[in-house]
């Protein structure tokens, strides 16, 4: 009877079931801090409704490139002058333990790529540290499985943001590790200056990249333009409007969450004890980086460690604040890293690729 009812629905109510239930579980999502619900609600969600025979067919290219320019002009957005000047002093330390976190996490990758069902690219791809949104993005377009990078990734934010708090008061004395906004950074541009941001950013960043072969364009073109347009200071306070953002994060989720099947969801499981012990490692692998690099920047062991944990970047801003230590420094280098890791994770991508092959 089930079955039959999930025939008898059309591709319209299809979506339209998809899409309520994407806003109510981004909602709940959102009351418990989940980082990007959005992207979380709309992977969870269209896992369950394809698994119950009830999802409509994949999301149009179109819908997903619009998603990826979105989430990518919001990550270049990042970049501010005032936040990446507070490392340029110490550009070369922080420049190469940032690529040590880089290689950390991609050598757990390949290390996941071991296992079966999994090929080393979705291992890199999946265990890569910064812009999970970003990742997951891109993962299809370079070739990996998204369902396992998606749901790796995020179980790696969740792990990060769940950590930090006890690792800051446990082994570094943070006096207070509570919830807390981000820093203002001078007056908001209106939300119509977004819009146009991103609309500019897309139309010039997404063809752009196509013709010069840049892999990912839809997201790295975009977010190129807007990077360089926040640093020379054109666009001062400008912001893509949350609602497009939680739309964008919510196709991507779509993405990845359509082509789940029963089969998909076994490889996903198995994988997860695998993933969930290297995550760690590489945790620990990054706390070592930071206190290498309080060492060689003059940063305190706390700052050292929040500035390379591996994701997480809102949870980071949040105990920075609350504990009272130098957040523009620690955002400069987490900030530093994502745009590092999305720019040379396609060209890695490629090579493991190439090899797998």
């Amino acid at each position: 009877m089930a079955d039959r009812g999930a025939g008898r629905l059309g591709t319209g109510a299809r979506w339209a079931l998809l899409a309520v239930l994407t806003v109510a579980a981004t909602a709940g999502f959102a009351t418990l801090a989940v980082p990007s619900a959005a992207l979380f609600a709309g992977l969870v969600v269209a896992t369950a409704v394809a698994l119950a025979g009830l999802g409509p067919g994949a999301v149009p290219r179109r819908a997903t490139t619009g998603g990826q320019a979105v989430i990518g002009v919001v990550i270049g957005l990042l970049a501010r002058p005032e936040t990446l000047g507070a490392v340029a002093a110490e550009w070369l330390p922080v420049l190469l333990i940032s690529l040590g976190t880089l290689l950390a996490s991609m050598a757990a990758g390949l290390v996941m790529g071991l296992q079966r069902g999994v090929s080393p690219l979705t291992g890199m791809l999946a265990q890569t540290a910064g812009g999970a949104s970003g990742l997951v993005a891109m993962s299809h377009e370079l070739g990996g499985d998204e369902r396992v990078v998606s749901v790796v990734q995020y179980l790696r934010v969740g792990l990060v943001t769940a950590t930090m708090p006890v690792v800051a008061i446990a082994f570094y004395g943070a006096a207070h590790a509570g919830a807390a906004g981000p820093p203002t950074v001078g007056p908001s541009a209106p939300w119509w200056v977004g819009v146009l941001l991103l609309v500019g950013c897309t139309a010039v960043g997404v063809p752009l990249a196509r013709a010069l072969h840049v892999p990912a364009g839809a997201l790295l073109g975009p977010m190129v333009l807007a990077a360089a347009l926040s640093l020379s200071g054109v666009v001062v306070g400008a912001s893509v409007p949350t609602l497009l953002v939680d739309v964008a994060y919510a196709v991507i989720g779509w993405q990845a969450g359509l082509k789940f099947t029963r089969e998909a969801l076994a490889t996903v499981v198995r994988v997860l004890p695998l993933a969930t012990a290297l995550i760690l490692a590489v945790i620990a692998v990054c706390a070592g980086l930071g206190l290498l690099l309080s060492w060689t920047t003059g940063m305190t062991p706390l700052e050292g460690y929040l500035a390379t944990t591996p994701g997480g970047i809102y949870a980071v801003l949040a105990t920075a604040i609350s504990s009272g230590v130098d957040v523009t420094s620690v955002v400069a280098v987490q900030v530093l890293r994502v745009l590092l890791m999305l720019l040379v994770a396609p060209l890695l991508a490629r090579i493991v690729g190439r090899r797998a092959a």
